[in-house]
């Protein structure tokens, strides 16, 4: 242990502990910018200086260990007056037009400026110009970007695919697209990791809320929404309501009352997956020796892509179903069309997602199995709570609503689906069912949960018959457990794969709540629903039940393969 002070407070941290976090676990607070633990400690926005006395020059508390005996000032007038010029600096690059942000009111910089008392800039501001392509659903304003180099950390480090890179030198350094490509022929997976770690708002989602409110305001339209499962474990962080009261049916009334004529529940669909999902795997794992293993799961949009792009050669070890969003979309426009009596085209479907690229997963050719595209727009959790602003609506202070039916019925299994683990968790409980015709314990197989190491794996006996699964979230982590099943390292029978960390708990359409990694919190929260949940199987869901019987007869029908299943090599993910 070193010995040292901070501002004339004994500390005590471990040697190689850099300043910062020992003067964080001493509760004395350091200002940040560029800063991510583990993952950015380069010292590159030089807003963390401090001063140790007896020293001429100021020190990047991030990156500079503890030493024994010092003493350190957080707050001098040297290390105030250094913080402000190096501040006024980074503005004099930045697009200060804040009240046209998609950050305005969570920004970093804006936060650092006020604390700072920086209303007038000592230099000249000459923010380098936007020059992206504003249709595609991630953009890039570089005349925002403040070369904190965050997002390259984010997408190198965790996710692995080294989508930016640091152009030009000194003071024309910027951003871009790693070897110089145009951004739709990179390997992007869409994930939003990079938008959700940005300390300002140099990378954002399009905004699709006008999209949406001109359908509401179309008298012609009868418009209807799903509500994701983890957008119900973070709508309420974007809008100050604490998670307990942030409940999905408050979110329902919300929606009701911004126009919308139906609210649904992607939890329905969730439960639809999970029986096509698990019946698929039935099927294949008794053929073994007809197909090829593992089965992937496909529900994630951004990790269908990154196999796409770069694994080709295992993409046909994908399951063929489409993912929850899809799957709704399409029973939207056919039986629920049909059951209101309506023409598929007068139906505006609305997904509301914790997710970027679902964004662009709607927009894909073949998602179109009612004649018309299934799901018309997507909005991230933080599009729903701008579109919840727009209108006026005091979310906390309205009742609680139900879900509109038959597509509002929904499974603690359903639900789970938001957290790492959970749709493996839920295919397993129902594929169980539909081997043995009983149900196993609701938690038997839990052992998947959790963000411990690259990737969980556990062994499962169904029936007699051992089931090897493997469970990942992060990109990072689905490369390292791709290699190992390639190289013959692993062998699974069935394998669940999110592109966030944390799965849609961390989703990069999620609030965004700077120096936070919430995944873990709002996975926690979903398995506290699902354990509330009277329906904990999703071969329970008795409106799912209803679907088969009226309309699908049963899980991989011909009707069901025409509306719930895709084929995933009609597409390129690289324009």
């Amino acid at each position: 242990m070193v010995n040292l002070k901070i501002n004339g407070i004994d500390v005590s941290a471990k040697e190689g502990t850099s300043i910062l976090e020992a003067a964080k676990a001493a509760g004395i607070n350091i200002p940040t910018l560029c800063y991510l633990k583990d993952l950015n400690e380069i010292g590159a926005c030089r807003i963390c200086l401090v001063e140790i006395e007896g020293r001429d020059k100021l020190f990047a508390a991030c990156n500079c260990p503890v030493e024994e005996g010092i003493s350190v000032l957080t707050d001098s007038a040297k290390v105030r007056q250094a913080r402000r010029v190096n501040l006024e600096l980074i503005l004099s690059q930045h697009n200060t037009e804040c009240t046209t942000c998609s950050r305005n009111g969570n920004c970093k910089l804006q936060s650092l400026a006020e604390e700072s008392g920086i209303n007038i800039n000592s230099y000249s501001v000459t923010p380098p110009k936007m020059n992206w392509n504003t249709d595609f659903p991630l953009i890039r304003d570089n005349s925002k970007c403040i070369k904190c180099m965050r997002c390259i950390q984010i997408c190198d480090k965790v996710q692995s695919l080294n989508i930016w890179d640091v152009e030009g030198t000194g003071s024309h350094t910027t951003i871009g697209v790693a070897g110089g490509l145009p951004f739709e022929s990179a390997h992007c997976s869409l994930c939003g990791q990079c938008i959700t770690h940005c300390p300002v708002g140099a990378l954002y989602e399009r905004d699709d809320t006008a999209k949406v409110n001109a359908a509401l305001d179309d008298p012609e339209k009868i418009t209807l929404v799903q509500i994701a499962p983890a957008v119900r474990a973070a709508w309420g962080e974007a809008l100050g309501i604490d998670r307990e009261k942030a409940s999905v049916n408050r979110l329902a009334a919300a929606l009701r009352k911004a126009g919308f004529n139906y609210v649904f529940d992607t939890n329905f669909s969730a439960d639809l997956t999970i029986m096509e999902e698990g019946s698929e795997f039935i099927e294949k794992l008794t053929h073994k020796d007809e197909h090829k293993f593992p089965m992937f799961t496909s529900c994630c949009p951004g990790w269908v892509r990154f196999i796409k792009s770069e694994y080709p050669d295992m993409v046909d070890m994908l399951s063929t179903a489409k993912s929850p969003q899809q799957m709704f979309g399409a029973v939207a426009k056919t039986y629920f069309a049909e059951k209101i009596g309506v023409s598929p085209d007068k139906i505006y479907s609305v997904s509301i997602m914790p997710c970027t690229s679902k964004k662009s997963e709607c927009d894909i050719e073949t998602m179109k199995s009612s004649g018309e595209k299934d799901v018309d727009v997507v909005l991230t959790t933080r599009e729903v709570a701008k579109l919840i602003k727009m209108h006026g609506i005091d979310a906390a202070s309205l009742d609680e609503e139900e879900f509109d039916s038959p597509l509002g019925d929904g499974s603690g299994a359903a639900v789970i689906f938001g957290a790492t683990g959970g749709v493996m968790e839920a295919a397993l409980r129902s594929a169980y069912f539909l081997v043995t015709g009983k149900n196993p314990e609701a938690d038997a197989f839990k052992a998947v949960r959790g963000l411990n190491g690259p990737w969980r794996e556990a062994t499962f006996a169904i029936d007699s018959v051992e089931v090897r699964v493997a469970v990942a979230s992060g990109l990072g982590n689905a490369r390292k457990l791709l290699d190992a099943i390639r190289a013959g390292k692993v062998s699974y029978d069935f394998v669940e794969i999110m592109a966030c960390p944390g799965g849609c708990g961390g989703g990069g359409g999620q609030p965004i709540c700077d120096g936070f990694e919430l995944a873990g919190e709002r996975d926690e929260h979903l398995y506290k629903l699902d354990a509330d949940n009277p329906i904990r199987f999703s071969h329970e869901n008795p409106s799912v039940l209803k679907l088969y019987e009226e309309y699908l007869e049963k899980p991989l029908s011909h009707k069901s393969h025409e509306l719930l299943h895709t084929d995933h090599f009609a597409w390129s993910a690289i324009k």
